[in-house]
């Protein structure tokens, strides 16, 4: 798959793709990834690609044109026919909360042409005209683009086969449906006792039995209680769907959780 980033810093995304265990995926194209300044397709000894907003206001405003021309670029590069273009996305307050299930079908999508805003946002008509979907990571802002578009590309790389070092890695992420989309459970390691700053902290016996069965009942218990503690709608979800079995729900019920 391919994506093809329309960013002004396309500096900063050299550390992210060359460091970290996905920069296997980077590395190997399995997500190939082009990056564009939009400042390369504007007029003028300045490149400017920004104006004052229509009526007043804060601010700067990127312009239309500079990104039009820039996207007619990506397009030729890509060379796909019309109607199997990858879709023009932007990340937007506006736009739809990303997920894990809109990873999923990111991973195993043709790409995207990302679009990274800045300054108070994107001339309205670009948007209108040529942005096929928006992503928000949440209810808040952020300065550009640029740190969406990295979230959205590590999510994806990670999913790609072989990247991780265990196959089974991402299958125990939190919100997987291997997990039923339930919170992952809390991870323990070296050494047995740790000495914290309030005395002796132990692992949990069982983690250290060699019970598999045990063990693994053990994870789904925390997997539910973390669950239904700090995100209780995916809990509720996860029962509505009827992906509780009757241990998850006596555990459950003997704890007042159900």
């Amino acid at each position: 798959m391919r994506f093809d980033v329309i960013t002004l810093f396309p500096e900063l995304f050299a550390p992210f793709l060359q460091h970290g265990i996905n920069r296997r995926a980077f590395e190997a194209g399995l997500v190939d990834v082009h990056l564009w300044n939009s400042r390369d397709f504007a007029e003028g000894n300045y490149r400017r690609v920004d104006d004052r907003p229509f009526g007043g206001g804060p601010g700067m405003v990127m312009m239309a044109e500079p990104l039009w021309l820039c996207l007619q670029a990506v397009r030729a590069e890509r060379a796909e026919p019309e109607a199997a273009r990858a879709p023009v996305v932007l990340f937007s307050p506006i736009g739809e909360a990303l997920d894990h299930a809109g990873v999923e079908r990111w991973s195993h999508s043709q790409g995207a042409v990302l679009v990274c805003g800045r300054y108070e946002g994107i001339d309205q008509r670009f948007i209108d005209a040529c942005v096929d979907i928006q992503i928000s990571l949440g209810d808040f802002v952020l300065s550009g683009g640029e740190i969406a578009a990295m979230a959205l590309l590590d999510a994806v790389a990670r999913l790609q086969p072989g990247v991780l070092g265990d196959e089974g890695s991402h299958q125990q992420d939190s919100f997987n449906p291997a997990l039923d989309g339930l919170l992952d459970s809390p991870h323990h390691t070296r050494p047995e006792v740790w000495q914290g700053p309030n005395g002796p902290m132990p692992v949990p016996e069982v983690l250290l039995g060699g019970h598999h069965e045990r063990i693994a009942r053990h994870r789904r218990e925390q997997s539910l209680l973390l669950t239904a503690r700090r995100r209780p709608e995916l809990l509720a979800r996860a029962r509505e769907q009827g992906l509780l079995d009757a241990a998850d729900q006596t555990f459950l019920r003997a704890r007042g959780l159900l």
